[in-house]
């Protein structure tokens, strides 16, 4: 018995239609826009130490990607003392993680976004626009990468650290020096520890400027003799890239020149061997 063409017909075209639009659907745009501010809500605060916490913000739906290229930041905005500030962070998650971003943030009581996020309360929203930067991350582009961060620096060098070790077919090989004043303001400490001991391929250095007495890695000032022995050997497949305090930064990108890099320019491009974020 034949069945009735016509009813079949439409049938198929609905099922197509379907699978049409839940493609469509899954593959939402990323989040953010850099042209404009779009409010996002606060929706879990991990506190790591007496200033410093990760705080996780809401995209609007589940399946959401923020959209920030791996090395990339975003800009913050709020009203604090009747002026309108903006500052630049780097979040700790990527677009592999969906739903939601994470800033780790150190907070000071003179600071002013780092404060003003420090007291926000649950569901309470900060205005973001981006992407910023200049910095591309391309897998494999480099063989290794040098980096040195000193406190809140580390938040870049993390999230490129964690795009390599998730991508198995990303071999570049990284040293990093992390400075910081004690050991209790070591951000990220338990994650890059873990990181190093399942990921041969990264190599981490601690330095202190004011270590207790039972402290075992480095103390005082990246040196250029510490930035020698900790850092790869220069070739034109490898990159220094530099986070942190200012002054840490102008003397790191002097002493690198020694060491063999090319000079650092003024505002780092994609490509640069010395990269400042």
């Amino acid at each position: 018995m034949s069945l009735p063409i016509v009813p079949i017909a439409i049938g198929v075209v609905l099922i197509i239609i379907t699978s049409v639009f839940f493609l469509i659907s899954s593959k939402r745009a990323p989040v953010l826009n850099k042209d404009e501010f779009k409010k996002f809500p606060l929706i879990q605060k991990t506190i790591l130490s007496h200033n410093s916490g990760i705080y996780r913000f809401a995209l609007p739906n589940p399946d959401d990607i923020l959209g920030l290229p791996i090395g990339q930041h975003i800009s913050i905005k709020a009203e604090i003392n009747g002026k309108e500030i903006v500052r630049s962070y780097t979040p700790t998650s990527n677009d592999a993680e969906k739903g939601y971003f994470d800033l780790l943030i150190k907070s000071y009581p003179t600071g002013n976004i780092s404060k003003y996020i420090a007291e926000l309360s649950i569901g309470d929203s900060i205005d973001v626009r981006g992407p910023k930067g200049f910095f591309e991350y391309v897998p494999n582009q480099v063989t290794h990468f040098g980096m040195v961060a000193g406190g809140t620096g580390i938040t870049p060098m993390y999230q490129i650290i964690n795009a390599i070790i998730n991508n198995p077919a990303d071999k570049t090989q990284v040293q990093l020096i992390y400075g910081n004043q004690t050991e209790a303001d070591i951000l990220l400490k338990k994650e890059l520890d873990d990181i190093v001991a399942k990921h041969p391929q990264i190599k981490v250095h601690y330095m202190l400027d004011r270590p207790s007495d039972n402290w075992t890695g480095g103390v005082g000032f990246v040196t250029p003799e510490i930035l020698e022995q900790y850092t790869p050997k220069v070739t034109p497949k490898t990159q220094l890239l530099l986070c942190g305090p200012p002054p840490m930064v102008n003397s790191i990108k002097k002493a690198a020149v020694n060491l063999g890099y090319t000079k650092a320019k003024p505002v780092s491009k994609s490509g640069d061997q010395i990269f400042v974020f």
